[in-house]
């Protein structure tokens, strides 16, 4: 476990610890409780909460050692995997050293807090009716969804050009893994494993790898990527896609073979392109800018 793995979160002006495990954040339980209530037992409110919310108890069930767990389709996976309450130790002292405490992760605690009936809790109640709401508006619209997208990405000091580039990438990438699904292809561990050839063939390395080089964490690769980048990850993309087809690609291994020969595509383009202009596409800069202020990455010499 490292440093950025556990850090401390101020909600309502109370430290909230977390970790971060199998890919997501985790909250302690006890924390949140704390934070949207006045409780001096957070472990005794959440098993009240238990016995006035008939529907969190029915998802609650014992385990060893005394411990909680609860078991939710929230967040079920393609294979309707649950999501469950589990008891992660954190690495912050306390008086009898390091404990491991019942933690849940993000969409479990938006559950947990549409039972807490505290006033504090109200203003994030209604933040998760208007997120409801604005879902649903979406689906009956899809259009809607990409307009909120593209604010987002302005209101964060992406210049216009390269928003449309990022919507269209993503445009780009969801008929590539509607193909995948086509083709057998369901496991988010397999997309990634897929979209790891794309990238070592379109540049060398993969995602991982080029997250390292630029200096990422949990941030968006693509997010960070300037247009040459975010151009040729689309070409590499776009040409599996009509490999895929052409193939009738079936089965992981005749995809890898797909997603190979189409990251060699855009490879080779990237290649010949630095051969004429005697830059590098691939760069460790990042699409960072201050607050408030456009500002487009500085080219490597």
């Amino acid at each position: 476990m490292n440093e950025e793995d556990h850090k401390l979160v101020v909600f309502q002006r109370k430290d909230i610890r977390r970790r971060f495990h199998g890919g997501e954040w985790w909250f302690v339980i006890a924390d949140v409780v704390a934070a949207l209530t006045d409780s001096t037992d957070p472990a005794r409110y959440v098993r009240d909460l238990r016995y006035r919310d008939e529907d969190l108890a029915a998802l609650m069930s014992p385990v060893d050692k005394g411990a909680s767990q609860i078991a939710t389709p929230l967040g079920a996976g393609p294979k309707g995997g649950v999501q469950i309450v589990l008891p992660l130790e954190l690495p912050f002292e306390t008086a009898g050293g390091k404990q491991k405490l019942p933690c849940w992760n993000t969409e479990g605690i938006f559950r947990l807090i549409q039972s807490i009936p505290s006033k504090k809790a109200e203003p994030f109640k209604r933040w998760l009716a208007r997120v409801g709401y604005e879902r649903v508006e979406e689906i009956e619209n899809p259009e809607l969804a990409q307009k909120r997208m593209k604010a987002l990405y302005k209101a964060k000091g992406y210049s216009d050009e390269w928003i449309e580039r990022r919507v269209r990438g993503i445009a780009i990438r969801h008929e590539l893994t509607d193909e995948w699904e086509k083709r057998g292809i369901n496991e988010q561990q397999d997309f990634a494993i897929l979209t790891a050839e794309i990238s070592k063939a379109t540049f060398g390395i993969t995602p991982s790898q080029y997250k390292k080089l630029k200096g990422l964490k949990r941030e968006n690769l693509r997010d960070h990527m300037d247009d040459l980048e975010l151009i040729f990850t689309q070409l590499g993309e776009a040409a599996t896609t009509q490999i895929t087809r052409t193939d009738d690609a079936r089965g992981m291994e005749k995809n890898k073979d797909a997603a190979r020969r189409g990251g060699a595509v855009a490879g080779t383009a990237r290649k010949q392109l630095e051969k004429e202009t005697g830059k590098k596409v691939m760069n460790s800069k990042n699409y960072l800018q201050p607050k408030n202020e456009a500002k487009r990455l500085p080219k490597d010499k």
